[in-house]
């Protein structure tokens, strides 16, 4: 019969051996998320809780990321590439439940780990959002993932309104490692990962130190076609030609003439190429039964190299000619450092359980732009350029207590959180505008070109800053076991913050074994999400000609508290709320299957979303905001919105043994669909809708994810030999180009993944195979959203990979 010996953390309150509680029995998952009672498995739970088995899936998926992996095995859990979208390119924004990346909180061995600096703000999904990059944590350094699929904001605090995602670390004593090799069915998007795990004892029983190391390259993709512009401006009527071929062959005969080719002006469309390297390590040492200290933590350094969109010839404003005459595609480079560790000590007095931890995470994101300029500097422009950054820090003190008292669990505890965020300029020339003396341009002088570095502009002085805030909060769970047939799970949190005030939630969860195997749960909660310190105060602002010839003017991005948002009558950013509400079921009708199905509704309150690019000629009145603040344009993060969510969640899985081998069957599937139903616009602004909120930032919200997702999987092993076939399903996508292209709607899509695993020897497993091995690709882009042709797909559904061949050898020591 086979055991699990690894120890179970308890949110780092309650510390016990899943060996003892599952003794003699076959294994169910026991579940550390969502309740802080260790006695339940994944089918006991009053919410929805999925269990993912990394080694097992890791080493026979094709995906070599967490958020790859989770993409491919949680329906309801989305994750897509971007392409040309700055600093989202370099960190994939990911859903849960058709919310959005900032309402899903991640946990690291039960702690609340940090976000990134990034905020997404160029309309892509989760767009004027701040999530956590799953991929600064390496795969081999993990044991599980929790993913619990409910509102839990009264239990962990603010992000928590979609679910909550818990990364456990392992504990192994032990070596392994693993070699990844993977390749485009187009020859491009090049993956290597190397990857080792060791663990120790520290010389005493139960203690040990668990260290990874993962290195790993992606190389760049492009899924472009030849661009259909008037690259050199001579015959500008032929872009907008009912036939494009028109305009094609026109470019092409003054391409030849000029003794080019189309190669010279091709585009750089597709996913951006990443390094990373990642260390990491889990400790934990008793120094008799009723103490022990742990710690854990890692590092995480990711180069990544992104294309924006290319410059041409005809743009003369934008191109320094002599230096670039058939134009230019920048190139934006980043360096993303994530630093997190976690110290804690666990005590037991009398079953009395304490934790007391503190756990500290930093991401800092720099920007490089190379293969540009600035055009206002004629010759003279640079053509690589530091464009500044940002950073974001968190620090969360944690106090956790508990006692089991026969058939109830009590907890209660507190916690202490400083968050700092900072902007930091780049080098003058990425972002001022100069005259043609090469000084810094003044309303009135004579200028020749825009400023700042193409595809990028650095963040200038003005848009530099540094900001803090700090956070209390207690909070207490009450859960309920009668007998496994009756589970009642109770929470409460008061919380302050120091820049908006206070917030209390609750939440009841209950779940009742009506007949064995058989039981109904459901929940109500109330949560809410704290604006991020990046919602109120990222800003991106820039030098430009106005159009209505007052001289230079100020545009871009501005915080909620600048003189901008003042005039037109924005309101500082508050909290949002919402209510979430579950009812599912549970059934083990036979042995080895397990079903489970679940429905929820969402409802928040003052959803924080950025508006689209707001016009306003009190901006452009210096009397009003300022000399230094004029502007023509701009857009605002603001409680906008109210949104409502509703969906269900179907998993079943079977283990069946056949023909001397052991199949499992996995079928899960999620359907969401998410509506705007009230939109709350300032009173002094007259902006009509779709200025303040336009349709493109609608479908965001509403349909630019799939509504429907499913995956069927089947895993069979016999012998040395194991086998994987996978279908995912995903549904119908709707894309609005608005202002500029039109609607279209993206046929469903089936991907297919499979893979054969040998056992070479009793500690060396080899395994190939692919994901999406028939070469699916969303729909071709209609002409009108496809900027000429250039984008040939977009980034929706599955991404534009394409077909992906994969070899991985595992070693266990």
């Amino acid at each position: 019969m086979k055991k699990l010996s690894i120890s179970v953390l308890l949110l780092g309150a309650v510390f016990v051996s899943a060996q003892e509680l599952e003794k003699e029995k076959q294994i169910e998952d026991v579940i550390i998320v969502g309740n802080r009672n260790a006695k339940r498995t994944k089918l006991e739970t009053p919410v929805p809780v999925d269990v993912i088995n990394i080694e097992k899936i890791q080493k026979s998926a094709p995906q070599t990321t967490v958020q790859d992996l989770l993409n491919y095995v949680i329906p309801s859990f989305n994750a897509v590439r971007q392409s040309a979208s700055d600093g989202t390119e370099h960190i994939d924004p990911m859903t849960l439940r058709g919310m959005g990346p900032d309402q899903v909180l991640v946990l690291v061995n039960g702690k609340r780990r940090h976000t990134t600096s990034l905020v997404n703000y160029q309309n892509t999904v989760g767009n004027g959002s701040v999530g956590t990059d799953l991929s600064t944590i390496p795969v081999i350094a993990i044991d599980r993932i929790e993913v619990l699929r409910d509102g839990a904001a009264a239990q962990y605090g603010s992000d928590a309104i979609a679910g909550v995602i818990n990364i456990i670390l392992k504990k192994d004593i032990g070596a392994s490692a693993s070699l990844n090799y993977g390749l485009s069915g187009r020859n491009d998007g090049e993956t290597y990962q190397g990857a080792v795990n060791y663990g120790t004892s520290l010389g005493k029983d139960k203690s040990y130190i668990n260290l990874s190391l993962q290195l790993s390259q992606r190389g760049k993709t492009t899924r472009t076609q030849n661009h259909k512009l008037d690259i050199f401006g001579d015959n500008f009527a032929y872009e907008f030609a009912p036939n494009p071929a028109i305009a094609e062959q026109a470019d092409d005969a003054m391409i030849s003439q000029r003794g080019l080719t189309r190669d010279d002006f091709n585009f750089q469309i597709g996913d951006a190429q990443i390094k990373q390297a990642q260390l990491f390590f889990n400790a934990e040492y008793p120094f008799n039964d009723n103490f022990k200290l742990y710690t854990f933590g890692g590092f995480s350094l990711k180069e990544g190299q992104g294309f924006g969109f290319r410059r041409l010839p005809s743009e003369t404003s934008n191109i320094v000619s002599s230096i670039y005459p058939n134009g230019f595609q920048a190139n934006l480079k980043s360096q993303v450092y994530d630093l997190s560790y976690a110290v804690g000590t666990k005590y037991n007095v009398n079953n009395w359980f304490f934790d007391l931890s503190n756990t500290f995470g930093s991401n800092t994101f720099n920007y490089n732009v190379n293969n540009t300029n600035n055009a206002s500097l004629g010759a003279k422009s640079p053509t690589s350029f530091y464009a500044g950054a940002h950073s974001f820090l968190q620090n969360t003190v944690n106090l956790d207590v508990s006692k089991n008292l026969n058939n109830f669990n009590v907890a209660f505890g507190g916690e202490f959180r400083f968050e700092q965020y900072q902007i930091k300029a780049g080098d003058e020339a990425s972002y001022a505008r100069y005259d043609i003396n090469g000084n810094i341009a003044t309303p009135g002088s004579t200028v020749v070109g825009n400023g700042g570095s193409q595809s990028f502009m650095g963040f200038s002085p003005d848009n530099a800053l540094k900001k803090s805030r700090h956070s209390t909060a207690v909070y207490a769970d009450v859960s309920y076991d009668l007998d496994k047939k009756l589970n009642i799970d109770a929470a409460a949190r008061f919380e302050n913050y120091s820049d908006f005030g206070n917030t209390l939630n609750g939440k009841l969860a209950v779940r009742y074994e009506f007949i064995k195997n058989y039981a109904i749960r459901g929940a109500v909660g109330t949560g809410f999400r704290a604006p991020s310190l990046q919602q109120q105060y990222f800003n991106n602002s820039y030098a430009d000609i106005s159009t209505s010839g007052i001289g230079i003017v100020r545009k871009g991005i501005f915080t909620t508290d600048s003189k901008a948002a003042e005039v037109l009558g924005f309101d500082k950013l508050k909290q949002e709320t919402s209510v979430n509400a579950s009812l599912g079921f549970t059934l083990k009708p036979a042995k080895g299957l397990f079903i489970t199905l679940d429905g929820y509704w969402i409802g928040v309150k003052d959803r924080i979303v950025i508006t689209s690019n707001i016009t306003d000629e009190r901006l452009s009145d210096p009397e009003l905001v300022g000399e230094n603040n004029i502007a023509e344009s701009g857009r605002f993060f603001a409680n906008a919105i109210d949104t409502e969510t509703k969906g269900v969640d179907l998993v079943v899985s079977y283990d069946w043994k056949l023909a001397g081998g052991n199949l499992n069957i996995n079928l899960a599937g999620n359907y969401t669909e998410t509506k705007i139903t009230d939109f709350h616009f300032p009173q002094n602004l007259g902006t009509p809708q779709n200025e303040f909120f336009g349709p493109d930032q609608i479908n965001i919200i509403e349909t630019l994810s799939p509504k429907a997702k499913a995956t069927l999987g089947l895993n069979y092993g016999i012998g040395k030999f194991n086998f994987l076939v996978r279908n995912t399903y995903f549904g119908k996508v709707i894309r609005d180009g608005y202002p500029f292209g039109g609607v279209q709607e993206f046929a469903p899509k089936i991907v297919t993944d499979v893979s054969i695993g040998y056992d070479i020897t009793k500690n060396v497993n080899l395994t190939i195979g692919a994901n999406n091995l028939l070469d699916v690709f969303p729909d071709l882009q209609i002409y009108e959203n496809s900027y000429y042709g250039v984008f040939k797909y977009a980034p929706v559904q599955m991404g534009t990979l394409g077909s992906y061949f994969f070899g991985r050898v595992n070693f266990t020591f």
